[in-house]
């Protein structure tokens, strides 16, 4: 049980070091260094344990897509939404990525929305109603909702990463094979960089070094491990309700390290997002 708490609680906490790597750090620059060193620390730990990065020929598409969708898409889409909207709004939408793989694998893989399921998605589509109240000004304006569509992005790539990968599982050590998906995260980044910025790095203030150590060998790197740890040891309904835990930290976060306090439709839109997403999952979890 403590992996599920140890992954939720530095994957949620990343949030608030993120945005604070912003204050001095370039979007795609930080990417670029981010995912290089969670690349560097993942392949280390896959030598260091005395596996293989060697993966079958047939992984490589998963690869390919997984580290276009999961990774580079995911991280880019979510970091622009912080630059874009308060880092704790960012956070729950972003959450709604189960809701999106539901309907994903419906259309996709023809799995059945039975009322259950029917309810959570409507329950969550009031809570993204909720989140999107805050837009609605800019919308009033003819301008765009910008952070909103990020985040949204972050949550639909990363819910067609997931589907992808139910219909088509990829085989070869499944370290190896993340550690591979964020070496291609860091390859787009790197090239994105050199294309569309001019690379800013700012490091002089301590808080954001820490926060740079901490985004690279924790969230990058060693939680995946604690994480296919965790995959390994308890049914996937429970890993899934666990993942609720992730915005309450990421929400927790952005208070203490960033004085970021959601507004009330935030926290009603979280409510609501976490009974549709955890009303769904102990639901599966009971009828087995």
């Amino acid at each position: 049980m403590w992996r599920i708490w140890f992954a939720a609680c530095f994957w949620g906490f990343n949030w608030a070091a993120v945005r604070l790597l912003l204050d001095g750090v370039s979007p795609w620059t930080l990417r670029a260094i981010g995912l290089s060193g969670g690349f560097a620390v993942l392949s280390s730990l896959v030598l260091i344990t005395g596996r293989s990065m060697a993966l079958p020929r047939a992984s490589i598409p998963g690869v390919l897509i997984g580290g276009a969708l999961n990774i580079t898409a995911f991280n880019i889409f979510a970091v622009f939404a912080q630059l874009s909207m308060p880092t704790s709004r960012a956070a729950i939408v972003t959450f709604t990525m189960p809701l999106w793989a539901a309907l994903f694998a419906w259309i996709w893989l023809r799995e059945p929305i039975d009322r259950v399921r029917a309810l959570s998605l409507t329950v969550g589509a009031f809570g993204l109603g909720l989140l999107s109240v805050a837009f609605w000004p800019t919308l009033a304006r003819g301008g765009i909702p910008w952070g909103l569509l990020y985040a949204l992005g972050a949550a639909i790539c990363w819910a067609l990463g997931t589907v992808y990968f139910k219909k088509q599982p990829m085989a070869g050590d499944p370290l190896a094979a993340i550690a591979w998906q964020v070496g291609v995260g860091a390859a787009a980044c790197i090239l994105a960089m050199l294309a569309f910025e001019t690379p800013r790095i700012d490091l002089s203030d301590p808080k954001r070094m820490a926060a740079l150590a901490y985004h690279i060998i924790l969230p990058q790197g060693l939680v995946y491990v604690v994480w296919f740890g965790l995959l390994a040891r308890v049914p996937a309904s429970t890993a899934a309700l666990g993942t609720l835990l992730i915005p309450i930290f990421g929400v927790i976060g952005a208070i203490v390290i960033l004085g970021d306090w959601p507004t009330p439709l935030d926290v009603g839109g979280l409510a609501l997002i976490l009974a549709a997403v955890g009303g769904d999952a102990l639901w599966r979890r009971r009828s087995r």
